[in-house]
């Protein structure tokens, strides 16, 4: 295995624990909220959702000190509301005996939070930035906000990885080799650090579809040597009707596949050549 992928699985497992843990910088949202009470009055005081409540109180600040927000800031606004209305209505369940207070107040900021929720949600309806378009889209199945998310795909304006792969998922059913393309082109795009391994297995997914099955192999196998999971042999080999020599050769590609993608060299190197090269010609 190449030093580019122990690398990369190394961040991977980093990136989980840091995940786990949070990664709130607690004086850091208690200074905003010093010098910015206005940002933080509504919200509950105990050191309940402590990092969901970072999260929205420094998004709060970007907005704050932002003449005109961009969709994606208020992409953000709403996912943080959402992330923390679900924490803080957990933590309302919880009774306190001696300090019913706390369970009033954490009462108080959920049903406060969810009539910002609400407002944010009202208030950035109808509105075509990608960002917010994919937000209405995703959460009410909003056929207007789909339609004004795939003008801006038509017109090249969706920069945002994470929206580009949204858009490859969707297309996954009605045009598997348009999302297979796009996927293939998010791989030589993003840098190790900020790939999903879970494209790889959407890959997989396409190509299974399609009745390719050595690179539903490949894409399968380069998953499971970036992420480290558990995978019974004997499944794999069944997608090559139990060939091994056949699966000797295509862990080659897969290996290099993941230490291509890992490394951030995916793009223009012979494995993206090889996968690409089954695309149809335009």
């Amino acid at each position: 295995m190449s030093k580019n992928l122990v690398i990369f699985r190394s961040i991977l497992s980093t990136a989980m624990i840091l995940t786990l843990i949070g990664c709130d910088n607690g004086r850091s949202s208690e200074k905003i909220c010093k010098n910015n009470p206005e940002l933080c009055e509504d919200l509950h005081k105990d050191s309940w959702c402590r990092y969901e409540k970072g999260d929205l109180i420094r998004n709060r600040f970007i907005l704050k000190n932002t003449a005109t927000p961009s969709g994606e800031q208020l992409y953000d606004q709403l996912k943080y509301l959402e992330t923390y209305s679900k924490c803080v209505e957990l933590a309302a369940g919880v009774q306190h005996i001696k300090h019913t207070d706390r369970t009033n107040d954490r009462l108080r900021a959920f049903g406060v939070a969810t009539q910002n929720l609400q407002e944010l949600q009202e208030h950035t309806k109808h509105n075509k930035d990608p960002h917010l378009a994919y937000y209405h889209w995703s959460r009410f199945n909003d056929t207007e906000a789909l339609g004004y998310l795939l003008d801006a795909d038509r017109r090249g304006e969706i920069k945002d990885p994470k929206l580009k792969a949204q858009l490859a998922l969707y297309f996954i059913d009605t045009d598997p080799r348009d999302a297979r393309r796009r996927f293939i082109e998010l791989l030589g795009l993003e840098d190790g650090e900020h790939i999903d391994p879970d494209w790889l297995l959407a890959l997989a997914r396409i190509s299974h579809m399609l009745g390719e099955l050595n690179n539903e192999y490949i894409y399968s196998r380069a998953n499971i040597l970036l992420t480290g999971q558990k995978a019974s042999d004997e499944q794999m080999l069944a997608l090559l009707g139990g060939n091994k020599s056949l699966a000797k050769e295509l862990d080659r590609d897969a290996e290099s596949l993941a230490d291509e993608v890992s490394s951030g060299d995916f793009a223009g190197s012979e494995i993206s050549k090889k996968l690409m090269a089954i695309e149809p010609k335009k």
